[in-house]
């Protein structure tokens, strides 16, 4: 048996040693990695669009958090609007316009302005490096497979809390490049999708945290919500 084989062998059964699936559970028995995986594709697979109040915590420099707060509202195939509520309460981002951007609305006097901005502007993409069009629950869906598989760098544990379901594990960060990030995910044991998650350093300290409140499914959400001049919802590709 040549090397490069025998070490690749071992690096396989040493991934599997470190990504085992759940650690001991609190109380009732909950189900495994791949159960809650399969659970929330399928849900996934039942959503034609969903509304949520979406706040975002992001730690800042001195330790205090800037905090994000706006209505997310979502159809398939990818078509995406955000009303903000804080900060610049008024301002409208919709995704895609006529040429696959970012269309902004600001808020204020400004509101009679429109721009259009590439979804990997820096205006719109933070320290996180996560785009606009990488924020549906499908794309998270998708990431979190991940952090279980083949982006796992640690023990995973799943445990319940109450009706939601928490998975702990160190792994791949989803949007940067050679970055760890240890993830805790939680999922509402009901709707089998993900309802918060909170991004820390490998040691612990929190960097950002994501929740997912009063989410509203197949609200049967108009096309025009996402054309203020009128038009179809076009979307992207629904790859999740």
């Amino acid at each position: 048996m040549d090397r490069p084989f025998f070490r690749s062998v071992l690096l396989g059964l040493w991934m599997l040693l470190l990504c085992p699936g759940p650690g001991p559970a609190r109380g009732a028995a909950v189900p495994d990695a791949e159960t809650l995986l399969t659970q929330m594709k399928e849900a996934w697979s039942q959503v034609k669009d969903y509304k949520a109040t979406v706040e975002v915590r992001t730690r800042k420099a001195g330790g205090l958090f800037e905090v994000r707060k706006f209505l997310y509202t979502f159809k398939k195939p990818g078509c995406i609007r955000l009303d903000f509520e804080s900060p610049h309460r008024g301002m409208i981002l919709i995704f895609p316009d006529e040429e696959g951007k970012v269309l902004l609305r600001p808020s204020g006097i400004a509101r009679l302005f429109r721009f259009h901005l590439a979804k990997d502007s820096p205006l719109l993409v933070g320290a996180s490096g996560q785009r606009i069009d990488q924020t549906d629950l499908g794309q998270l869906i998708h990431n979190i497979g991940h952090s279980l598989t083949d982006g796992c760098l640690g023990p995973a544990a799943i445990t319940r809390e109450g009706k939601r379901v928490q998975i702990r594990v160190l792994a791949v960060d989803h949007f940067r490049s050679n970055v760890a990030t240890l993830y805790r995910f939680f999922l509402d044991e009901d709707l089998h999708l993900p309802v918060e998650v909170e991004e820390s350093t490998p040691g612990g300290l929190l960097e950002r945290r994501v929740t997912f409140g009063d989410l509203q499914l197949n609200g049967e959400v108009p096309d025009s919500l996402f054309r203020p001049v009128g038009g179809p919802c076009a979307g992207g590709a629904d790859e999740n």
